[in-house]
């Protein structure tokens, strides 16, 4: 069990993949650590997930008090500041790094913003691994489809991060550092099904991009499959993509909708949005390996290229274009996930129609 008696650090622990996160390992699906370190530079954020870890409604003075005596800690810092994420580096094992600024329309007019969080931050655990001599066993960077032929400032922040990760196994050579990469999570924040369950709730126009926009779906516990699949596997300098299904967003609107009265209008692509996302390229596609239900991208660096006998998964890219689920899957993802917004029975006969 890779966990068992590991200190583990999870930068970006309070948001939505952190939670998560936090929740799986503390069943001890991957074993049991000594030391859970949540690591976030929002005080509020992190004041309500010790409640809630803690079981408490009400708060008092005394719910940090001992803090560092417990299983899970909970450490105030920012990736961006080197000393701070240097203090708590040099207590792990093993490093989650979900710290990410991942609004793309916020990166696009802040773009150097998003290049303190995700690419100096990144440079920030690697250089505190490097010039300590730190024995962390392994660091996992959580990558995005966008980051594959990016066209967004997220995308291409956190593509330059996934290489800055990989590229670090030669100057960290005592560290695994390996990356998961994956699409749309379910009802996360800032996902469409929010902001489409608001529109419908107030019986106001739902509003779409394109007609023709796919995307990948999957829960935020496949985002942790895929990161668990990863620790447990992944050789130095790969990454890991999950087998998602994918569907068409008009589709998701339609089927929240379903027989109420909200109307969809077209508003038109958003600047730095594709229609398709793609989580494999055609170049990646040659150094592409099924593990699974998972695939694994070797690195672009030959030294980490280790020599193995699987066959190549893929002869072309991997797009949400392809293999679209049907209504009728979608629409049990979506009841499946709780993400209806009411048990109405008539919604799944009229949006697959």
């Amino acid at each position: 069990m890779v966990l068992n008696k590991k200190r583990v650090l999870i930068t970006g622990g309070t948001g939505s993949l952190g939670k998560t996160l936090l929740k799986r390992i503390l069943r001890g699906e991957i074993g049991k650590p000594n030391k859970i370190i949540i690591f976030s530079r929002d005080e509020a954020k992190q004041h309500e997930l010790r409640m809630s870890y803690k079981h408490k409604r009400v708060a008092t003075d005394e719910i940090i008090y001992h803090n560092f005596e417990e299983l899970v800690e909970f450490r105030i810092g920012d990736v961006r500041d080197f000393h701070s994420i240097a203090s708590a580096v040099k207590d792990a094992d093993i490093i989650f790094n979900a710290a990410a600024l991942k609004q793309v329309p916020t990166c696009e007019y802040f773009p150097f913003e998003a290049v303190q969080t995700n690419i100096i931050g990144p440079e920030n655990i690697i250089r505190a691994i490097r010039e300590n001599r730190l024995s962390v066993n392994t660091v996992t960077g959580v990558s995005t489809d966008k980051a594959c032929k990016p066209v967004n400032v997220m995308g291409m922040t956190k593509a330059i991060q996934e290489r800055i990760f990989i590229e670090a196994n030669l100057s960290c050579p005592q560290t695994r550092f390996i990356c998961v990469r994956y699409g749309n999570v379910l009802a996360s924040r800032g996902s469409v099904i929010p902001l489409f369950h608001d529109q419908i709730k107030a019986g106001t126009t739902v509003t779409i991009t394109t007609k023709d926009m796919t995307r990948f779906l999957l829960s935020l516990n496949d985002a942790v499959n895929v990161i668990f699949a990863a620790v447990r596997s992944a050789h130095r300098g790969e990454t890991y993509i999950p087998c998602v299904p994918s569907a068409r967003v008009v589709d998701i609107a339609e089927i929240l909708i379903g027989k109420r009265k909200n109307k969809i209008k077209i508003t038109g692509i958003r600047p730095g949005e594709k229609i398709h996302e793609i989580l494999i390229s055609e170049e990646e596609c040659r150094r592409t390996f099924k593990r699974g239900n998972f695939y694994a991208i070797k690195s672009i660096l030959p030294e980490l290229q280790l020599k193995t006998n699987e066959p190549i998964a893929l002869d072309d890219e991997y797009s949400s274009a392809a293999n679209l689920m049907s209504k009728k899957d979608l629409w049990d993802l979506l009841r499946r996930e709780h993400l209806m917004l009411e048990d109405n029975k008539g919604i799944l006969e009229e949006s697959i129609q």
